[in-house]
């Protein structure tokens, strides 16, 4: 289910993600969206875009405390996602009902944030994934995703653009990816088809 994709120039990010809701051979398209932005406390813009389960993405968006952003921090954020961040993902999908366990390993779900101009993927063994390439793609169109992004790198399309190219690429070659899309900036918002 799903195509999310994340780009960063270090300074900004942007994700964008489908509206797809698949159950087997059945689909659906969502209003409630994968896609959203956070603000905490300190008025950082935090973006995730969320796989796996609509559940886990609606525990991240209205109950997950966002963990404070030290002056540290900063300096490693990959650290601060791992120490900081994952406790509080944990504690917020256990008490929400969603987290399992399997061979006494807690597993949650998957899905990316952009914080800080930095791009991390949370695998569903909660490990924090820092992509090499300053754009990730996560989901059953992650790997069409991921080759439009790279085929793309070097041309002059601005972050959106890319994005929306590498979800529609995702939906011309994946049956549970669809639009409409939704991508984001750390700073704006816009819909696009």
């Amino acid at each position: 289910m799903t195509c999310i994709v994340g780009i960063t120039d270090g300074k900004n990010v942007w994700i964008g993600g489908d509206s797809a809701g698949v159950d087997g051979a059945n689909l659906t398209i969502r209003a409630d969206e994968k896609v959203f932005r956070r603000v905490d406390e300190s008025n950082v813009v935090w973006l995730f875009g969320f796989t796996t389960s609509f559940r886990m993405g609606q525990l991240i968006h209205y109950d997950l405390c966002l963990p404070k952003i030290e002056d540290g921090d900063r300096l490693d954020l990959h650290r601060f996602m791992v120490k900081k961040f994952i406790p509080a993902l944990r504690d917020c999908l256990s008490v929400g009902g969603w987290q399992a366990k399997k061979d006494e390993r807690e597993q949650g779900g998957q899905f990316i944030v952009g914080i800080l101009g930095e791009l991390f993927s949370i695998e569903d063994d909660y490990q924090v994934h820092k992509p090499a390439r300053p754009y990730h793609a996560v989901g059953s169109g992650a790997n069409v995703a991921l080759g439009a992004l790279y085929a793309s790198r070097a041309s002059k399309q601005n972050p959106r653009r890319r994005i929306l190219t590498a979800l529609e690429a995702a939906e011309a070659f994946n049956t549970s990816v669809r639009g409409p899309f939704k991508i984001l900036e750390t700073g704006t918002e816009e819909s696009v088809s």
